[in-house]
């Protein structure tokens, strides 16, 4: 692939990829709504409102694949998860059919599938359970690349994310991490493997405590190498939750599980 194109590349996450997608393709071409600046000749940076979908088209034009980080990535109002999460990726889709992008890997979450209760071992054909209007818009697009791969063979892995920071911030991602190094050699192999179809993978690393199962997608030969062990005995990870039925304990989607209804 000579272009790939980074949506939400001014995000937390879009940051640390760019940063170590460095030299992978001739090109990057990265986009936001927020500024950015090129850090180097192979980068090319174009401002786009993902639900403007002539700005879109334009965004797409001339890209091998697309990795789609962009949009809101926390809960939010219905109005602004609409535009972002929910037009703006059928615009994204829509522009790769009409430029021939043939794979996609979509940055979905594990707010997906948050009210699961955290004893329940997930696989990729376990019942979407969203947690929040967020995890309904990532619902939503896993259903979009589905059909894109059916009808236009449009290929995406359809990547639940977990919990991608530099190390886990609460006892419920000694579960969930995922670390930069693993994210990216999962973005790597989606796009170097010969056939990807269109899979469900768990946005994961190697960590002793899981919830989820990867077994489906072995045939991508990605395994991921830390794991939040580590971090098991830091001090800031010891004290237990007071109610195991609290919600935020009880679901995979901790405080997305626990928390009200946005627009209350």
């Amino acid at each position: 692939m000579k272009r790939v194109l980074i949506t939400g590349a001014a995000g937390n996450l879009g940051k640390v990829v760019r940063v170590k997608l460095k030299g992978w393709v001739e090109v990057l071409r990265l986009s936001d709504n927020a500024e950015l600046e090129p850090q180097n000749a192979a980068e090319e940076i174009q401002c786009c409102d993902l639900a403007d979908a002539e700005a879109v088209m334009r965004l797409v034009e001339g890209c091998d694949g697309i990795i789609h980080l962009g949009g809101v990535s926390t809960e939010n109002s219905f109005d602004n998860i609409l535009n972002a999460n929910i037009i703006g990726t059928y615009n994204l889709y829509e522009a790769a059919r009409k430029h021939g992008v043939r794979r996609i890997l979509f940055a979905s979450s594990n707010h997906t599938i948050g009210f699961h209760q955290r004893e329940d071992m997930l696989d990729a054909d376990s019942t979407m359970r969203p947690d929040s209007l967020y995890g309904v818009s990532k619902c939503y697009g896993e259903m979009l690349a589905s059909l894109y791969y059916d009808k236009f063979a449009i290929e995406t892995a359809r990547v639940r994310i977990g919990s991608c920071f530099d190390k886990p911030l609460d006892r419920r991602m000694l579960a969930t991490w995922l670390s930069a190094d693993d994210f990216v050699s999962l973005i790597k192999r989606v796009f170097e493997c010969d056939r990807l179809g269109c899979p469900v993978i768990y946005g994961v690393s190697a960590n002793s405590e899981r919830w989820w199962d990867n077994s489906k997608v072995n045939f991508l030969g990605w395994q991921p190498k830390d794991s939040s062990d580590v971090f098991k005995t830091a001090a800031y990870l010891q004290p237990r939750a007071s109610d195991a039925n609290d919600p935020a304990v009880r679901y995979q989607g901790g405080g997305f599980a626990g928390a009200g209804h946005f627009e209350d």
